[in-house]
Order: C-alpha cells, then sequence, then structure tokens
C-alpha cells in the first residue's frame, strides 16, 4: 500500500500529456510566465497516446482534401462554412507555432511539420461531379486559391503515380490538388512544446502518475488525488484551475469532478489500423495525402486515405486508417473504460445515440471481422498494384466520440471535439476527436476566454494574443491580401515552400 503524501498547491493542474495540455500549457505561459503550472501524464512519456504520430492521421487538417467537410446536399450543392471554419483555425495554429520558432522555444520547425500536397480523389461519374461542384465552390474563397482540379489521366500520372498504375482508362476519376498542405507531427510538436515548459521553474511534469480523483473543496479549489503508478505513493494537488485534456480518458476523469455541466455525456470509442508500407521504393514514388469518400456508416475519422508522413525524419506511406471496436479509451487504456463511464445521467443519451447509429455499429463490427486481403481490396481502390507483402498492420490510436443529451432523439452522436467547463470556468474538459489536434490552438484560446473571462478582456492580454497570432479577430478568408501576407509569414518561419 502506498502512503499518502503531503498536499502542494499550484495555479494550474493539465492532465494529460498531449497536444491539447502542451498547446494550453504553453498559451498559459506566453500570457502570464509567472502563473505555476503542473502537468500529470499516467505513461512514462508525453504525447504516447492520440496525440502520437502513428495514432492519427497527422495531416494538418485544414480542409483542403478532408471530402466529409464538405458534405453534398439534396440539390447537388456542396455546403463548404464548415471547411472554410477549419481552415480558418489551422491557419491560427500555424501563426502560433511560428512565433514560437521566431522566438527560439522551437528552433526546428521540420522536426513536426512539413511540406506535402493535399489532394481528393474520387472514382466514378457521381463523385467525379461531386468533386468538380465542390472545387467550384471552394476556388472563390480566398483561403482555397490556388486549388486545381483535373481529370486528365496524363496530369494524374505526375500527380500520383502510384495511384495511376495498372488502373482501368475507362475509369472516370478526378482529383483536386492543393500544394501548400502539410504533415504535422503531432507527437514531435507535442514534445517539443512540453520540453519548452519543463525548463521553467514554475512548470512540473509529472510522468507515470494517474489521477485518481477530482474534488471541489470548499473555497473553490480543484483537489486532484494523484497515484505514482511506479511506487503506489498518493498525493493531493490543490489548484485554483483544472483541464482535462487526456484523450478517451477525459470523460471519465470529467464524471469524478461532478460538476452538473458534464451530466448527459457519454462517449462511444472507435478504435483503428493502418497499412503501413514497408517496401522503401514504393514509398518512393507516393508524396501526396490523397483523400477519399468515405463508405455508407463510416465514422468521419474513418476516411481512407494514401498518406505520406515524415516520422521520426523519415517517409513513411501509410493506407487507412480501418476502423474498429474496442471497450477501452484509450490505446493503453482498460475494457472496462465504456461500462466505467455509464452513469443514470447519461444512459439514456447512450441508449438513444445507440439505436439511431446501428449503421454505424454494424459497419465497424464489419470492419473487425475484416481479414488482411479484405484490408488490401480497399487499398487496391486507390492503388490497383498493390501486393499484400509491401504492407503490415500499424496499430493506430483510440478515439472517444462525444454523446449527448438530445431534446428530440434523447441523445445524439457527435464527430468532432467539444469544451465542457463549469459554470464558473474552474474545470474544463475537452471532449471528442477530430480535427481537434490541428486546431488546437483555436480551441484552447477560445476555452481561456471562457474560462477566464476578465483577463481575456484586458488590452496587456490581447495585445500579447496579436503578437503570437498576427491576424486575429480578423477572417482571413474575406481578406485576399492578409490572407497571403499570413500565409507568407508562417511559411517563411515554418520552413514550408514560399505562397506566391
Amino acid at each position: 500500500m502506498g502512503k499518502k503524501k503531503q498536499k502542494s498547491e499550484v495555479d494550474v493542474v493539465l492532465i494529460g500529456g498531449g497536444i491539447m495540455s502542451a498547446t494550453l500549457g504553453t498559451l498559459i505561459h506566453e500570457l502570464n510566465p509567472d502563473i505555476e503550472i503542473e502537468i500529470i501524464e499516467r505513461l512514462d512519456v508525453v504525447a504516447a497516446e492520440s496525440s502520437d504520430a502513428w495514432n492519427n492521421a497527422g495531416t494538418g487538417h485544414s480542409a483542403l482534401c478532408e471530402l466529409n467537410y464538405t458534405p453534398e446536399q439534396a440539390d447537388g450543392a456542396v455546403k463548404i462554412d464548415k471547411a472554410i471554419k477549419i481552415a480558418e483555425q489551422f491557419e491560427v495554429s500555424k501563426q502560433f507555432w511560428a512565433y514560437l520558432v521566431e522566438k527560439g522555444v522551437m528552433k526546428n520547425p521540420e522536426h513536426f511539420i512539413r511540406q506535402v500536397p493535399h489532394m481528393s480523389a474520387v472514382f466514378g461519374e457521381k463523385d467525379v461531379k461531386f468533386l468538380k461542384t465542390r472545387f467550384e465552390a471552394m476556388i472563390q474563397q480566398n483561403l482555397f486559391k490556388g486549388m486545381e482540379y483535373t481529370e486528365d489521366r496524363a496530369l494524374l500520372e505526375d500527380w500520383v503515380p502510384l495511384m495511376m498504375e495498372g488502373r482501368d482508362a475507362a475509369e472516370p476519376m478526378a482529383a483536386t490538388k492543393m500544394d501548400i498542405g502539410t504533415d504535422v507531427n503531432f507527437g514531435a510538436l507535442t514534445r517539443d512544446l512540453i520540453n519548452y515548459l519543463a525548463q521553467k521553474g514554475n512548470v512540473h511534469l509529472s510522468l507515470h502518475q494517474e489521477v485518481k480523483d477530482i474534488e471541489r473543496e470548499d473555497d473553490g479549489r480543484w483537489e486532484i488525488e494523484v497515484k505514482d503508478l511506479k511506487t503506489g505513493d498518493k498525493r493531493e494537488i490543490k489548484a485554483k484551475f483544472v483541464f482535462i485534456g487526456a484523450g478517451g480518458h477525459s470523460l471519465l476523469l470529467l464524471e469524478k469532478s461532478g460538476i452538473p455541466e458534464a451530466k448527459g455525456y457519454g462517449g462511444f470509442p472507435v478504435g483503428g489500423q493502418w497499412l503501413r508500407c514497408k517496401n522503401e521504393e514504393i514509398i518512393k514514388q507516393h508524396h501526396a495525402k490523397v483523400y477519399g469518400k468515405a463508405s455508407v456508416g463510416a465514422p468521419p475519422m474513418s476516411v481512407p486515405h494514401l498518406d505520406t508522413r515524415y516520422i521520426d525524419g523519415k517517409q513513411a506511406l501509410l493506407f487507412g486508417p480501418y476502423a474498429g471496436f474496442s471497450t477501452k479509451f484509450l490505446k493503453k487504456g482498460s475494457y472496462f473504460d465504456l461500462p466505467a463511464s455509464i452513469k443514470l445521467s447519461n444512459i439514456k443519451p447512450m441508449l438513444s445515440a445507440g439505436l439511431d447509429n446501428l449503421p454505424l455499429t454494424k459497419y465497424l463490427i464489419t470492419e473487425v471481422m475484416k481479414k488482411p486481403k479484405d484490408k488490401l481490396d480497399a487499398l487496391k481502390q486507390f492503388m490497383p498494384t498493390a501486393k499484400l507483402e509491401d504492407w503490415e498492420i500499424e496499430k493506430a490510436g483510440q478515439r472517444v466520440q462525444v454523446i449527448k443529451k438530445d431534446p428530440k432523439h434523447g441523445g445524439i452522436l457527435e464527430f468532432g471535439t467539444e469544451v465542457v467547463s463549469s459554470a464558473d470556468g474552474s474545470i474544463a474538459a475537452l471532449l471528442g476527436a477530430s480535427p481537434g489536434a490541428s486546431t488546437s490552438v483555436e480551441i484552447m484560446i477560445q476555452l481561456l476566454k471562457r474560462c477566464f473571462p476578465d483577463r481575456a478582456k484586458s488590452e496587456e492580454y490581447r495585445k500579447k494574443l496579436r503578437e503570437m497570432i498576427p491576424s486575429w479577430g480578423r477572417s482571413l478568408n474575406d481578406d485576399e491580401q492578409l490572407c497571403k501576407e499570413i500565409r507568407a509569414h508562417t511559411h517563411r518561419a515554418l520552413k514550408l515552400d514560399e505562397i506566391l
């Protein structure tokens, strides 16, 4: 039995050593360097769950190629407002990273971000028509200027030779391409940020330690019970503000807080796998992130893509992800995570969402049952000459989709991210998944505004925010010149290709 240690006190506790805590901690430190912070991570390294390079798409989700952000309407029109919003948010992230590089916080941007074209590719007359309609709507927007569209086989062979070899010449096919796309290693970025914070005397990093309980004290502060997973010792931390950024475990910890705002929220776990190419000659032939259309019933994070990645400085090629189901809320979680999350307050929304999403459940069960040959058949739609011996299975990260109360349906399954906070702003949690990492800076700035409204209104705060994010408060999509200037600046700082 471990002994209970003495209590300690800090201003801020960040639970989870992933991209969200790293981003929020860095923002807080830049805005107020005197605030004392403790980061608590249950594993023995940071960024080993959803932020790890093999556990997420790493696309730098900017809506340049993800077709699930531009749904087709009943009349054939394509709705692009979500794509514009996500593209704006990713530009905010790039500005913040550029600021940190210029400040010397991160010395090597190539360590976490590389330029890789973003492409959408579709097959068959119906989807070709959809992609052309999408392109015609998006090219009118400043954020998507420079997007190219083609149905020309010769040009497609130049763009994606690996996808065109062995393909039926009669098959209708179209693609769009934007050269300003990026590949982001969020694991490397997270480690860079947390390493920077850990060098500060008033930021403490606690690894291999798990939060067991969260309770509100009479004075309004929070008491967090932490267990050292190596020694079994327990200790208690008092904090004025708590952020729960623990990936799939965020829901379980939020429930422990007892805040009324958490009632009614549930979680639906979705696992995943990649096919990872192990043939270096094949890897060299492809240099793009090519996204297709998701299967009917598939969750958004399962949109198939043939994906160039840079991990630990080495080029890699992945295809997938293939969805799956597990009751774990984290890759290194427990099979009891889902049952433990079910409470009286959320059982009705969870049951309602489950009944309304039976096709998704059926899809996930089908995916789990797929054999390697079935996975290869999906890859062959993108790469007709693919052979099983050139690929191996790589397990991806675990995602927990948000289930919330809904007056009409009882409960609905939400795809995306959601911040849940107490009325007084003293505790907040991030629930959900994609495109979270890519839009982490925008999400965390909005969280600060919600949880520290008085401080966020101060001129000093606003001035610092504009220093870190020069376009803050203005829309790049509404201002062509500003869009060009901001992108040119961030690309120079991040050592990406210049924007003409």
